[in-house]
């Protein structure tokens, strides 16, 4: 229907796995062939959009994985080039009091889809089955509650019309270790770096149990994982990005005839001065 399939070479491994490790031997992708590969995508990204916003359709896209995998990323290339009416990016900070009293799930049900909508969710509710459990921020018996219910939440979700699609990024060692020294060291990436990052990076295999846990847990045949490598931070993105485009059943774009009016006459307009305090053009 449209939709843009990658290349077999170009192509990862999507979708549960036990080989979490990257396939070795791949290059870099150049800026070029990325950019060449991510034009038609984020177009056909638009006519997703307007396949949900004209069918009513209500799809929650939820982005988990490691720190520093690119999820961030990922989910800006995604909306760069649609409508943020359609298209909403959900990122919740820390729960404040009241929030904890509640029903764990309650303060990220408010966010789900409505009719005509897409929504990204950049960490989700499994922050309990993953940052939650390894940071000791909720007691054991919390966490088994959780991934005792998950299932059944998103059997409900699926059950109520919506497209529930979950994406884990996967990142090895080394490549975590360089991204993060990057982060040290780059002045423009020093907010992404908290005291609770560096806390997590040495917490590498409790990660991986708590990923495991949760993948045995909520690994359903209606909302299953799909996993994507991003060692290459490019090849990731666009694998998700063509990946996502096959889980949502839109049509074609239709391209319309458009014929630009003519502009009217200025008549007696003329245009004051400009204001003083226009901006200097250094550059």
């Amino acid at each position: 229907m449209g939709k843009k399939k990658a290349s077999e070479t170009d192509q990862l491994p999507l979708g549960a796995s036990s080989a979490w490790d990257e396939p070795s031997g791949r290059a870099k992708l150049r800026r070029k062939t990325y950019e060449a590969e991510l034009e038609p995508l984020q177009a056909e990204l638009v006519a997703m959009q307007e396949w949900v916003r004209s069918s009513g359709a209500k799809v929650c896209v939820v982005f988990e994985g490691r720190d520093t995998a690119g999820k961030g990323g990922t989910i800006k290339r995604i909306v760069e080039r649609v409508s943020p009416r359609v298209f909403r990016v959900v990122a919740l900070p820390a729960p404040t009091d009241r929030e904890r009293s509640q029903m764990y799930i309650q303060r990220y049900i408010k966010h789900f889809p409505a009719a005509g909508e897409v929504v990204i969710f950049d960490r989700s509710w499994y922050n309990r089955a993953g940052v939650e459990r390894v940071m000791g921020f909720c007691t054991p018996a919390e966490t088994e509650r959780f991934l005792a219910q998950v299932a059944s939440v998103e059997k409900a979700m699926v059950d109520s019309g919506i497209i529930l699609i979950k994406y884990w990024l996967e990142v090895g060692p080394d490549e975590q270790t360089r991204r993060i020294e990057n982060r040290i060291h780059d002045p423009r990436k020093v907010w992404k770096l908290s005291d609770m990052d560096l806390e997590s990076y040495s917490r590498w295999y409790d990660y991986s149990r708590a990923r495991d846990a949760m993948f045995a847990a909520s690994d359903t045949p209606w909302a299953p994982w799909h996993v994507a490598h991003t060692n290459c931070k490019r090849r990731g993105r666009l694998n998700v990005i063509s990946h996502l485009l096959t889980q949502v059943p839109y049509e074609p774009l239709t391209v319309r005839d458009v014929q630009l009016p003519e502009r009217q006459a200025a008549g007696d307009y003329e245009a004051p001065a400009l204001p003083p305090r226009l901006i200097p053009t250094p550059f």
